[in-house]
């Protein structure tokens, strides 16, 4: 029974929750077809080298080998691509790249030639007797070195390493930071991190000769996208190319690129006119998938005595790999970083500058948050050290500099459309969530016995709903709306075909939900699929937080005109009026609340005995509605997190001891999927703020490439997460949902930055680098100790 106040709003456990963790789930690893023949991938153990020669007669005659596959041969069904958006100037674009390197190996662990054979331990095996004449030459291993004058470059194809320069401002940041009461900077340091996903990157290409066409499994987070790909790169025809995303265990921004070695596992299926399949180990995912998060920052925020910002400056530099990501670029992180900082406070004045720069390490690209994680950071460290340099409470300042989000046009200094925020009521909302006083109480007494604890919070602006007004702009051939597709089924259940795919976020439930209420039925009756081109229609897929606003919206007027020719048809073969009718739990019922007829029995009518309808035109039960916003490139969200730490002057050891989260993320579809969405990105946030690096060293070599030594967040180091919610409908849409994918990880990160450098106050210490290790603060404190600043307590 549909229960008072309907679907939406309602904690609905996930359908597929329970198939999955009985291990019932269909992932592109478990796909076995006939005749199918697997791939490994022989890659550079240099960071920069020319290739002179390759020998693959040995390898050629090996057991169960197949084919031995070059660059050259694949060159004969694939020709390269080449990243460049609309924005730059040519001069910046990325060489031409390869689904294997040709003449030219531009990281450690870009792909260079590749076995197939009847079994993978067949074709590893087969790669040691592969010989390849290496010429080494300078690799660029650190956007620091790229950034020198007269540096190698990282490609011999290009002049110089640069690949962004940026710089904007607005008002008058100079005469504001002279006349400034109190001014505060401090320099921070991300190093790189990549999306560690349960399920790594695989892909099963098959290629029909006969019929010409060619049909990927692909765990992937955008088929529709990668069938544009596999199509353009590979010349056929674009009805000819068919992309299955089954079932995916996690993606996070990872899964949105078009990575050469798949390239190349679609390629290696048309010359060999077979099935394909690759899985990469975790070691090839730490050496080829995307990396993020690369930067270096320097920030100063100028305030006057009252506490109120006067002026920000922002210079990043951001380190995008090789080549740039294809096809969505490498800028977005830096852009991101200087865009979005102070984004949710009133500033008059800002002038923000970045520059990108190629080095020979793998491409960077989309990672959870894309840039606003670093911005979040740089601009919360700032507000804590203004707070305690007027020494006022971090909380009151933050509460006295909140921007004007209330109207629908409103902007922050830097261009970032707010429209109608709540920063006000989520600020109000998380510090009685925490306890704040208490803890600020508490915080104090505990420092008199040694021992150190911090206190931090991050207000955060996440962009969801990412529309055509920004990817249109980069011309980037990435679809910017969602569509739905629903049809009556003849037994009275619904079909839904939705380009909104689902890598564990549950969007699907979400969508559910949504028709379920609107078309009046139970979710039970509604079968929801997506991920192949071949049925779903076209749309973005996942990415950017864009399955509820987007998606649901799509999910909102399908159902509602599908409704519509549902009563329609009702009404008329009991001769009254539509208006007059409703759909409740899957019944037609008069204005009486009397049940009239079944859906099944207006299915039935309209599909068997349709002549007997008086109608003169029989609406149709099957409809198909997309959406996207027009007139704004993003639908804005907001929140506030607070992090409580311990911190070990002595070790250096951090402890999480408590989180807290007050979002608003619109109209909330399902405060389960809701919640499970912004823990999950919480720990990631942690994790990058914590634990994750991929460390080179000076030779360009990854020394960290398996999970024992790249750390994650273990349930044992994470803290209970509460979390409070705020509702602020957009008006973009009638569903009013806005995103929440990201909005766990874009501010995590900051809250504990800001709690460690509050624990490390009292020695006059502060972190700069992230991930904040032991030897990090250790360090820190020593500084600060040299320097006769603050206590030493060691």
């Amino acid at each position: 029974m549909t229960q008072a106040g309907g679907w939406i709003g309602r904690n609905t456990p996930r359908r597929d929750a329970q198939r999955l963790a009985e291990g019932r789930g269909r992932y592109t690893d478990d796909i076995a077809l006939a005749n199918m023949a697997h791939v490994a991938f022989l890659r550079s153990p240099h960071a920069h080298a020319r290739i002179r020669g390759i020998d693959k007669t040995g390898a050629a005659t090996s057991p169960g080998v197949i084919a031995v596959i070059t660059g050259e041969d694949i060159a004969a069904v694939c020709k390269p691509w080449q990243t460049q958006l609309a924005i730059l100037p040519p001069g910046y674009s990325s060489p031409p790249q390869y689904p294997l390197a040709r003449d030219e190996a531009c990281w450690q662990g870009e792909a260079v030639a590749a076995v197939v054979a009847a079994t993978r331990a067949q074709a590893e095996d087969a790669l040691e007797l592969i010989s390849i004449a290496w010429e080494e030459l300078p690799a660029v291993t650190s956007v620091e070195l790229a950034a020198k004058p007269g540096a190698p470059v990282f490609h011999t194809a290009k002049a110089n390493n640069v690949g962004l320069d940026h710089t904007f401002a607005a008002g008058d940041p100079d005469r504001a930071f002279a006349e400034a009461a109190a001014i505060v900077e401090h320099e921070f340091v991300f190093e790189r991190q990549t999306g560690v996903t349960l399920e790594p990157r695989v892909i099963v290409a098959t290629f029909d000769a006969q019929l010409r066409q060619l049909t990927v499994h692909h765990s992937h987070q955008v088929p529709h996208q990668m069938r544009d790909v596999f199509a353009t790169q590979l010349g056929l025809p674009f009805a000819q190319v068919r992309v299955i995303a089954p079932d995916v265990g996690g993606a996070f921004g990872m899964k949105l690129s078009a990575y050469p070695d798949e390239l190349a596992v679609a390629a290696i299926a048309m010359l060999l006119r077979r099935s394909i399949k690759f899985s990469a180990d975790r070691l090839e995912s730490f050496l080829s998938d995307i990396h993020a998060r690369e930067a270096r920052v320097r920030g100063r925020l100028a305030v006057d005595a009252d506490g109120l910002l006067t002026a920000m400056e922002v210079s990043a530099v951001s380190g995008f790999g090789a080549y740039a990501n294809y096809p969505r670029g490498s800028t977005g992180e830096g852009l991101q970083t200087v865009h979005m900082s102070a984004a949710a406070y009133r500033l008059p004045n800002f002038r923000g500058q970045v520059r990108g720069y190629y080095q020979n390490k793998p491409p960077t690209g989309v990672l959870r948050g894309v840039g606003m994680p670093i911005a979040t950071t740089v601009t919360e460290q700032l507000m804590d050290l203004a707070a305690r340099k007027l020494a006022i409470d971090p909380a009151d300042l933050r509460r006295r500099n909140y921007a004007d989000a209330t109207t629908p046009g409103a902007k922050s200094i830097a261009g970032v459309v707010l429209g109608r925020l709540s920063l006000a009521r989520c600020h109000e909302q998380l510090l009685a969530l925490m306890d704040y006083e208490r803890l600020r109480a508490e915080q104090a007494a505990l420092r008199k016995q040694g021992v150190y604890r911090g206190i931090g919070l991050a207000v955060y602006i996440e962009q969801t709903a990412v529309g055509p007004a920004l990817y249109g702009a980069l011309q980037v051939r990435a679809s910017a709306h969602e569509t739905c597709r629903l049809a009556l089924e003849p037994d009275g259940s619904i079909r839904c075909e939705t380009s909104i795919t689902d890598q564990g976020q549950g969007t699907r439930t979400g969508l559910l939900q949504v028709i379920a209420q609107e078309v009046g039925v139970t979710p039970d009756v509604i079968e929801i699929v997506s991920g192949d081109t071949a049925t779903a229609p076209m749309g973005g897929g996942a990415w950017a937080s864009r399955g509820a606003p987007l998606g649901g919206e799509a999910a909102l007027q399908a159902s509602g005109r599908l409704k519509k020719n549902i009563l329609t048809i009702a009404a008329a073969l009991l001769q009254a009026d539509p208006a007059a009718l409703r759909v409740e739990d899957g019944a037609i019922m008069n204005a009486a609340g009397l049940a009239q007829m079944k859906l099944a029995d207006v299915a039935a009518a309209a599909f068997y005995r349709a002549h007997l309808i008086p109608l003169d035109t029989l609406p149709p039960l099957e409809v198909a509605e997309s959406y996207a916003p027009r007139n704004i490139p993003y639908i804005a969200a907001n929140g506030m997190h607070g992090a409580h730490v311990e911190v070990d002057p002595g070790l250096g050891t951090i402890r999480v001891l408590d989180f807290w989260v007050a979002e608003d993320c619109g109209r909330v579809i399902n405060p389960l999927l809701v919640d499970e969405q912004i823990r999950g990105g919480v720990v990631q946030g942690i994790g990058s703020a914590l634990y994750e690096q991929c460390i080179y060293g000076s030779e360009g070599q990854l020394e960290n490439g398996s999970l024992m030594d790249y750390f994650v967040p273990m349930a044992s180091e994470m803290p209970d997460i509460h979390i409070a919610h705020v509702e602020t409908p957009t008006p973009v849409t009638a569903l009013g949902a806005r995103g929440v994918g990201e909005a766990g990880t874009v501010a995590a990160g900051a809250a504990v930055w800001t709690a460690v450098n509050d624990a490390l106050s009292p020695f006059g210490a502060a972190v700069s680098v992230q991930p904040i290790t032991p030897e990090h603060v250790l360090d820190s404190i020593d500084r600060a100790s040299s320097a006769g600043a603050g206590l030493n307590a060691r």
